[in-house]
């Protein structure tokens, strides 16, 4: 190995800085590098600061912002201390704080999460749905809570914590009982084996070949980035021989509900205010979309999950497991229903058994593949793991199994080398081996999955050297500048072979997608900028839509949504700084991108919009005229010595109409829930004890009420005795009034 000297490289490779360690922060430094050496996310960071803006605490976008300027600057020193962001951090996670040792993959989730928590951006309304599927911020709930170790599919699926919850969680739970034929193959394709027929049902077949006729177009988004995911529930047909209806079937069979009526009050809590779905840089780059599904193996009854990722968590396989995955049996039926057996099917079995008589001696060989295959494999639930069939309303045998519906521009897989029992914590150190490039996810994409490339390169790897409870982590990133491998361990910063990098101990990797064709693509754009063709029109393009046309593998439609209203203007709100979000183009340019992604729409006059001006006008005086009126009647209620009834509200209403009122909400809170505050005694909905909640007036009460519906309607009557009255001794009988509003 080589030790590189910043000095020496020059400002070209100026990005080999290290990181001070402050206290036990190698997790963070190893993480940062790591992170640092994704170029869709860096290249976002430098080349489009004037979309960096929030109003957020602790700003950690701008700390972070900071330090990958000073990374990769070009006259920057040997090494730089991340002070600002570590202290951003201890302020949203405790954790964090102190000088203990952390998990770096703990720290990415928690970084990334508030990264899109500040930058993410309302998607356009309305949203063009015709590119399938698609789970927004979703994501998906964090699995930390989870055995580390156990061998198992799915269910270890982590979406970070990021999960945008407008509809808190990332997990759409589709089902129904009714009309099987949408959802299987092609008739010829059915087996007379009914057993045969359930392990095509299990594997993969019942996902049509054609993303028209095989689910709706759902568009789900999550709030705050998953704390814990509350799945969607609906009806999925049961399966059978029939062949798929059309598409326009399928709509009408479809229903969502996000909530069961009581059995006993006639309230419903009222619907929230529209959800919107959210996106950010953080998101665009790292979401991916899983397809999970469980079939109760009595009724054949078939539910379907889809749950939003950014990371995934993959098990290491131990020889039983390698054995059950590699077995001639296993495998046979895997490939032949097309699922994750496809994995194994190139292998050959000489090469298989070989490495197992290895793995007596040396311990078993595991690959990144066999770790992936595992974590997609079918799992059986039976025994104490058996299914609570919704159909059969008892618990049943089943089968579950996941696909990768859509794929990341950038999969961060984490393997479970860490498993934390109640008294004391293990890890694994089996060896797994990975590729450096090719990693290639074909066996594990649902037929219709939306990607058009599965193969992945190597961008960065940290690694954990020690035992559970002490160790240290360094990372090894793959400069893209140079196409060179360096290892990051704190702030010293070495050239190291590739084999160097293949020995690793690899705990979390990134990888992202391989594509020739865009690399082609950016050497045609380049060579039409040099032709310096007369162009009679310039044309604004979105600087961000730019940077992923530059960066990303599949960059998808151009889209200039982000500096423009929903009018064709710009926002006046974005006015001041619009030459940060737009670059300006020749017209031969425009015109070849245009044809060669689509989307826009095209650009190439600037002016704020007029009618935004008014509705942002309008918004204001609503603004003011609710918070005039509520003060007005609150400071009334506050000189009233005896009022004959208190009215009660959630204050969880009242805050998300305290941020609108106050300008740091720019959407109005939906109708007004006291559902929460609510408890039911004998049919009878009543105030619960030690709510959340707070009192008003009736004038009040009626205004906002007026203004906003909702409910239900909850009282409180102080009613005071004569004989109370004359000792001077005062006791508060509360009687609550409840009603559906």
């Amino acid at each position: 190995m080589r030790r590189i000297s910043c000095h020496c490289l020059g400002s070209h490779f100026s990005c080999l800085t290290g990181l001070k360690n402050i206290g036990n922060t190698c997790y963070m430094n190893a993480a940062l590098q790591a992170l640092s050496n994704c170029p869709p996310l860096t290249q976002f960071f430098l080349e489009c600061g004037g979309m960096v803006r929030t109003d957020k605490k602790p700003a950690l976008c701008k700390s972070y912002q900071k330090l990958v300027s000073d990374l990769w600057h070009k006259n920057r020193v040997s090494y730089v201390v991340p002070t600002n962001l570590f202290q951003g951090i201890k302020a949203i996670n405790p954790m964090f704080r102190g000088y203990s040792q952390q998990d770096s993959q703990e720290f990415l989730r928690c970084l990334m999460d508030q990264l899109h928590e500040e930058l993410k951006e309302p998607l356009p309304e309305p949203y063009d749905q015709s590119s399938g599927i698609t789970v927004d911020d979703g994501h998906e709930e964090d699995n930390h809570s989870q055995s580390d170790n156990d061998f198992q599919s799915c269910e270890s699926c982590g979406s970070s914590d990021r999960a945008d919850n407008e509809v808190q969680g990332g997990n759409v739970l589709i089902e129904d009982t009714n009309e099987a034929e949408m959802l299987i193959p092609e008739q010829d394709e059915i087996q007379a084996n009914r057993e045969w027929q359930k392990e095509k049902n299990m594997i993969n077949d019942f996902y049509p070949c054609s993303q028209q006729d095989s689910f709706p177009d759902i568009q789900m988004s999550t709030n705050n980035r998953p704390q814990s995911p509350v799945p969607m529930e609906g009806h999925i047909p049961k399966m059978s021989s029939s062949p798929p209806k059309a598409a326009s079937a399928l709509f009408s069979h479809f229903s969502l509900c996000l909530c069961a009526p009581s059995a006993v009050t006639t309230f419903s809590p009222p619907k929230n205010k529209r959800q919107k779905k959210y996106r950010s840089v953080i998101s665009d780059v790292f979401d991916g979309t899983i397809v999970s599904s469980v079939q109760c193996l009595t009724c054949d009854r078939v539910s379907v999950t889809l749950e939003n990722f950014q990371d995934i968590s993959l098990p290491i396989p131990g020889k039983e497991d390698l054995a059950k995955l590699h077995s001639s049996t296993h495998q046979t039926s895997l490939v032949k229903a097309g699922s994750c057996g496809e994995a194994y099917a190139p292998q050959g079995w000489i090469a298989f058994v070989m490495e197992y008589i290895k793995s007596w001696f040396w311990g078993p060989v595991v690959t990144l593949q066999d770790c992936l295959a595992a974590f997609f494999a079918r799992d059986e639930l039976k025994g104490d793991n058996m299914y609570s069939c919704e159909k059969c309303k008892k618990l049943r045998n089943g089968v579950k199994f996941c696909k990768m519906q859509s794929l990341p521009e950038i999969l961060c897989i984490h393997l479970k080398r860490f498993r934390h029992e109640l008294m004391f914590s293990t890890k694994i150190s089996t060896h797994v081996s990975f590729p450096l490039e090719g990693l290639d996810l074909q066996p594990f994409l649902a037929k219709d999955g939306s990607a058009q490339t599965s193969n992945y390169d190597l961008l960065s790897v940290i690694c954990h050297h020690g035992t559970a409870s002490s160790g240290h982590y360094i990372a090894y990133c793959r400069n893209d500048v140079n196409n060179l491998w360096y290892e990051f361990d704190d702030q010293s910063v070495t050239e190291v072979s590739e084999s160097c990098v293949q020995n690793a101990e690899a705990y979390v990797l990134f990888y992202k997608k391989s594509n020739e064709d865009a690399l082609k693509e950016r050497r045609r754009v380049s060579g039409l900028f040099s032709m310096m063709e007369p162009s009679l029109l310039q044309f604004y393009i979105s600087r961000q839509w730019l940077n992923k046309f530059k960066t990303f593998a599949e960059p998808g439609p151009i889209s200039n949504d982000d500096f423009l209203c929903s009018h064709g203007g710009v926002p006046p709100n974005k006015a001041t700084f619009i030459d940060d979000l737009v670059v300006m183009l020749p017209q031969n340019v425009w015109d070849h991108l245009y044809s060669r992604y689509g989307g826009g729409p095209a650009v190439n006059h600037l002016y704020v919009c007029h009618t935004c001006q008014i509705e942002i006008e309008k918004l204001e005086k609503r603004r003011k005229s609710e918070l005039d009126m509520f003060v007005r009647l609150n400071k009334a209620f506050q000189e009233e010595e005896s009022p004959v009834v208190i009215y009660c509200i959630s204050m969880q209403w009242f805050r998300e109409w305290e941020g609108f009122v106050k300008g740091k909400d720019n959407d109005p809170p939906g109708p007004i829930d006291n559902s929460k505050i609510t408890v039911n005694k004998n049919g009878h909905l009543t105030l619960k004890q030690g709510a959340d909640s707070g009192q008003i007036s009736e004038e009040t009460w009626n205004f906002l009420h007026s203004i906003y519906g909702g409910g239900p309607l909850v009282t409180v009557r102080p009613n005071i005795s004569h004989q109370e009255a004359e000792s001077s001794q005062s006791e508060e009988k509360i009687e609550v009034e409840t009603r559906s509003v």
